[in-house]
């Protein structure tokens, strides 16, 4: 079975972590800092950002998958699903990049990606148990 839906979603998020990843190794040479963050604020955040991407959205695309493969949902949404978590992520990036403090986009993005995991989870165990 094709996984297209799931891959969408996959790609782009794949192209959001290359961006932030990016912008940690940029801060690290502008800081001279190789390992750690050697308590550079700036480098701290970018990095936070960073593995907050490489927590959650792991686990949310293997639910997407699942989901998609074993069609315990239409397509469009799957598509809702992966549409919000990539918003979800980039809010979350964008919010924690401008300020260490609660930000709307933080706040949002976390909710949206805790939703998408709770919902596509929820949908799993409901399909496997039909």
């Amino acid at each position: 079975m094709n996984a297209g839906i799931t891959g969408l979603y996959a790609g782009l998020i794949a192209v959001l972590l290359i961006a932030l990843s990016y912008r940690v190794s940029k801060l690290r040479l502008k800081s001279r800092v190789g390992i750690g963050d050697q308590g550079v604020v700036e480098l701290q955040s970018a990095i936070r950002v960073q593995g907050n991407l490489v927590e959650y959205a792991p686990i949310a695309l293997l639910l997407l998958l699942i989901a998609e493969l074993n069609a315990a949902a239409p397509a469009l949404a799957l598509h809702a699903a992966g549409a919000t978590l990539v918003l979800a992520r980039l809010g979350h990036a964008f919010g924690l990049s401008s300020s260490p403090d609660r930000t709307p986009g933080r706040f949002y993005g976390t909710l949206l990606t805790w939703l998408v995991i709770l919902v596509l989870g929820v949908l799993l165990i409901v399909n496997a148990l039909n």
